[in-house]
């Protein structure tokens, strides 16, 4: 592939990846994407095989910036603790981080997905998995130096941690209020002192 295309492919990536994930995989028509890229049908479709290869791509986009951005907050501080009061800051403001994106992109698209696009699901599915398992390692590590207290095993707590985010992220989005999302997250911040705290 040559620089020029793969610049024309990135773009396409950029440029749509939010409208997908704000009108999901079967809202989103050829006209929004011509429109919007200001390319032909054609010239869309020269980078990529079909509209779900497409779809693909854009959900990826967004999950590579979300993990990143997760991974940075992770990385934040030397124990546990700081590094899941780093990862719950920044979900307080979630919702601004994820206005450009098109909202959150694990809800969006799977929710949409899940009738109608197996290959989005299981992407998504798997992205919430990988989250899972960066917040239970560091709730490992904590708990082997000795830093915190583990009621149930870590990839439990992480489960039932990253479930009550992506709760109040819905409930937020659905009522378009995020006082669900500031209060849910501050109330995880006096659970994580309660329960993990030594």
């Amino acid at each position: 592939m040559t620089k020029k295309a793969e610049r024309t492919t990135a773009y396409i990536i950029e440029t749509v990846a939010p409208i997908f994930n704000r009108h999901g995989y079967i809202g989103t028509s050829m006209s929004d994407l011509t429109e919007a890229t200001g390319l032909t049908k054609g010239a869309i479709y020269g980078n990529f095989e079909n509209k779900e290869a497409l779809a693909l791509s854009a959900f990826e986009h967004n999950r590579n910036i979300l993990l990143q951005t997760i991974d940075n907050k992770l990385d934040i501080g030397i124990e546990a603790l700081d590094k899941l009061f780093s990862l719950l800051s920044f979900y307080k403001q979630y919702d601004v981080f994820t206005l450009p994106l098109g909202g959150c992109p694990l809800l969006n698209v799977g929710v949409d997905a899940q009738s109608n696009n197996k290959l989005l699901a299981a992407a998504v599915k798997e992205t919430i998995k990988e989250i899972e398992g960066k917040i239970a390692l560091i709730l490992e590590n904590g708990a082997k130096q000795n830093e915190i207290k583990l009621p149930v095993p870590p990839l439990q707590f992480a489960k039932q941690f990253f479930t009550m985010i992506q709760g109040a992220v819905a409930m937020s989005t659905m009522t378009q209020d995020r006082k669900y999302l500031v209060n849910t997250v501050t109330y995880l911040e006096y659970l994580v002192k309660q329960e993990l705290k030594k």
